[in-house]
């Protein structure tokens, strides 16, 4: 049976859908059968929480939370998800500080968190990415900010399969070639090269904002 996926960008630079709020941050809903990961959690719990709400996200339905990196616009709407629903976290070993975090699991080393869904682990003691594995053993890798490199990171996510899809924040990146075999490529956030990725693979290109939904 096909897993289905189905990644929802609540936080972002930019807005898709008009109604909502972009602000320098990043946050997105993983759905993955019947699992609900919250990948980061921008900057503001504001503007979080409101695109949640506009969006029809409850966040007593989410399972866990997935921190990328220890940075304010990954983490400021961490406390008042946590108010709602005392969920697990995982957070790279790097994450500073974790005495308000009580479902806390640190992680090092690439690594299984739940079914079909795994993190690359704590790449350079800088960043974790999620990695969701699908059928032909395909997988979708989801980045915070690439702080650890493109390369980097997809090397870690091969392990569980062929990386088809990259989605999330990729700073400075520019080595092309190093995503030339993807079949989806949904840069956002940090993101310095959007208008070059979208021009070298217009057929592969996915424009992110706040309220884009992607279904694999």
């Amino acid at each position: 049976m096909k897993q289905k996926l189905k990644i929802t960008i609540l936080y972002d630079n930019t807005a898709w859908d008009q109604n909502l709020i972009p602000d320098w941050g990043f946050s997105c809903l993983v759905e993955s059968d019947d699992q609900k990961i919250l990948f980061d959690t921008g900057a503001k719990t504001d503007i979080l929480a409101g695109n949640m709400k506009k969006l029809g996200i409850d966040p007593f339905e989410i399972d866990a939370v997935f921190i990328s990196h220890d940075h304010w616009d990954h983490t400021g709407g961490l406390p008042a998800i946590l108010e709602k629903n005392q969920v697990r976290v995982y957070v790279p070993e790097s994450f500073a500080g974790d005495g308000d975090i009580p479902g806390i699991i640190r992680i090092r080393e690439p690594q299984e968190i739940s079914e079909n869904l795994y993190s690359t682990g704590d790449l350079k003691q800088i960043e974790q990415s999620l990695v969701i594995r699908l059928e032909n053993d395909e997988v979708t890798v989801v980045a915070g900010c690439s702080h650890p490199g493109v390369g980097e990171i997809v090397r870690a996510a091969s392990g569980f399969g062929k990386v088809t899809t990259l989605v999330g924040g990729l700073h400075g990146f520019q080595d092309f070639e190093l995503i030339d075999d993807l079949k989806r490529i949904c840069p956002t956030h940090c993101t310095q090269y959007i208008s070059e990725i979208a021009a070298r693979y217009p057929e592969n290109y996915i424009a992110g904002g706040a309220g884009k939904v992607i279904v694999l």
